[in-house]
């Protein structure tokens, strides 16, 4: 479903993402870890379009974004790490435009307002105005607004950033519900070991813009002759 091949990202002289290959099935949930700035958000942003790819190919489900970025983009949804919403605007306001942009009927329209408002347990809040929500609330909403077009990749970046742990629990429970039930892929950068090995199917290590593993956890534990990810993870990150 998410090919990486070759992909590369660079600035000047600094190369960002270094010759990026990725192989991620469908309704496989992928876990990126690294440190700060070794490369996982502008792994992101070529992903979805948000920057140029300086070599290399990024495709979903075979389709490229080089020569047919608008099918491709209708693919997928991101969620950054910051949610940027129109603050004016209620909740369902913001949800009914997003839909409108995807053209998304009425009918599917209700059926999976209901359906996600319900699963983030967003419910209770959707006809308030944005501005008066916290960053979790806000987080939700911009998540149940994603979902409404029905997309088949889901990007997420650092998403329980700032979340407390009741929504934390919320979100994992979600987002593993919809891979093993709906078959959505997901992509998803964290800096939380804990939520990778509760998570995700496999997962892949970036440091310095070089992948430095890659696969499922239990092949990376038996290959690393090591039970815990974190510590896997601390011996291929540190500095040489």
């Amino acid at each position: 479903m998410i090919e990486t091949i070759g992909l590369t990202k660079k600035y000047g002289d600094f190369t960002a993402v270094n010759n990026l290959n990725l192989q991620i099935k469908k309704g496989e949930i992928f876990g990126f870890l690294g440190p700060n700035g070794a490369g996982k958000t502008t792994t992101i942003k070529m992903l979805c379009g948000l920057a140029a790819i300086t070599t290399g190919e990024a495709l979903l489900d075979g389709i490229s974004i080089k020569t047919n970025p608008v099918s491709y983009k209708k693919k997928l949804a991101l969620i950054p790490d910051k949610p940027y919403l129109f603050e004016k605007l209620r909740g369902i306001e913001y949800v009914e435009f997003l839909a409108n942009l995807y053209n998304v009927s009425k009918n599917d329209f209700k059926t999976r307002l209901t359906k996600y408002s319900e699963m983030f347990e967003a419910a209770s809040y959707i006809n308030d105005f944005i501005e008066s929500y916290s960053h979790g609330m806000s987080q939700k909403m911009l998540i149940v607004a994603s979902l409404v077009h029905a997309p088949d990749v889901f990007i997420l970046d650092e998403p329980m950033v700032g979340l407390d742990p009741k929504s934390m629990k919320t979100l994992r429970a979600a987002i593993k519900k919809l891979s093993k039930e709906e078959g959505l892929t997901v992509f998803m950068s964290t800096h939380s070991i804990e939520t990778a090995e509760e998570v995700c199917d496999t997962v892949g290590i970036i440091d310095h813009g070089r992948l430095v593993e890659v696969g499922n956890l239990k092949d990376i534990k038996e290959k690393n002759m090591n039970e815990k990810l974190e510590e896997i993870f601390f011996k291929l990150t540190e500095e040489k």
